[in-house]
């Protein structure tokens, strides 16, 4: 069973139970976006993403970059990563993106998949270094791409055309029971930024601001 949406002119719960992604549609206009996506390609520190699976050290075509109100270190696939301090651009997104949601955002993973050739595949955000059932907002920049969403249990499945400038929040037990992908499209040819503002747990006795 599975079900489509496109660039919803209001808010709306994309899930039927176990969990809340809300869509938020559009909520940085065509030129603004353009602009951000520019500087953000040309101004975050951008590395390829490397994984460990299986014994084998893996570097991926796709680049990440990770920032933070601290040093958070964050693990996933087997590497452990540092964040940066954030830029003012950053720090910019990341207050749209609280002022939409509600919730409050120490930290942001940012993708860069440079066409339709790079992906995501199956997976679920729920790194023991992240809030539990914490709100993960995931903001689009550059090319429309699918995403898609498999309850673990039924392989019900949902989609959604992320646009240009658009929001989108898992949120709630999300995580637990739903996994998350981002197919590869062939035809788009141009690149895509997604920036995924997190929350994470502060390590026993961290200050605030940064090591």
């Amino acid at each position: 069973m599975s079900k489509t949406t496109e660039n919803l002119s209001e808010i709306a719960n994309l899930l039927p139970r176990d969990g809340a992604v809300d869509y938020y549609g559009r909520v940085i206009d065509e030129k603004e976006a353009e602009c951000y996506m520019e500087r953000l390609m040309r101004e975050i520190e951008w590395r390829n993403d490397e994984a460990v699976i299986f014994g084998r050290h893996i570097v991926t075509k796709r680049k990440v970059a990770w920032y933070g109100d601290n040093t958070y270190t964050y693990t996933y696939s087997n590497i452990t990563r540092q964040a940066l301090p954030w830029t003012k651009d950053l720090l910019a997104l990341k207050e749209l993106a609280e002022g939409l949601t509600g919730a409050r955002y120490n930290s942001c993973l940012l993708n860069l998949y440079h066409d339709g050739d790079e992906g995501m595949a199956w997976h679920s955000d729920d790194e023991k270094e992240l809030e539990p059932d914490g709100a993960i907002a995931s903001l689009s920049l550059g090319a429309e791409r699918r995403f898609l969403l498999r309850h673990r249990e039924n392989r019900e499945t949902i989609e959604v055309l992320l646009a240009a400038g658009s929001l989108l929040v898992m949120r709630g037990t999300t995580q637990t029971h739903w996994l998350h992908s981002l197919p590869k499209m062939k035809k788009v040819r141009t690149p895509r930024v997604n920036l995924t503002f997190r929350t994470m747990l502060r390590a026993p006795g961290a200050a605030d601001g940064r090591a």
